[in-house]
């Protein structure tokens, strides 16, 4: 059967969970009222998911592994942010960690997603002879 579209990959329903965990973080009292931060917290966060998304809605894995190098940078982007909100106290320690460890996580997700593609044979669907 294998991975007929973005939403079968785990590496894009974790960083779905992550969009989740964000937005629920910045629906907390103080946290809302930093607009600026929490626009760009949600982006980079959605950036993550829509950037892996689109990636392989491309057919090469070649464009595939672009895509998934943004997203991984948005990642770090992310932690960036949890930081700053941390620091301003938004977040407390648990908060913080929580969240970092699962962004962390979706980033090693995606690393080793990256790897595999580059290893792999297969050049991506807009390569596959017609029928």
């Amino acid at each position: 059967m294998g991975i007929r579209n973005f939403e079968d990959l785990d590496v894009w329903k974790k960083s779905r969970e992550l969009v989740n965990d964000v937005y629920s973080l910045t629906k907390k009292q103080r946290f809302s009222k930093d607009f600026g931060l929490v626009d760009q917290i949600r982006r980079s966060a959605v950036s993550v998911m829509s950037n892996i998304a689109e990636g392989f809605e491309r057919g090469s894995n070649a464009e595939f592994i672009r895509f998934l190098y943004i997203a991984k940078a948005s990642c770090g982007e992310v932690r960036s942010h949890l930081f700053i909100a941390f620091d301003q106290g938004y977040l407390t320690k648990d908060e913080l960690d929580k969240t970092m460890s699962f962004a962390n996580a979706v980033s090693a997700m995606i690393g080793g997603f990256i790897g595999y593609l580059r290893s792999s044979k297969m050049k991506g669907v807009k390569f596959k002879p017609r029928s």
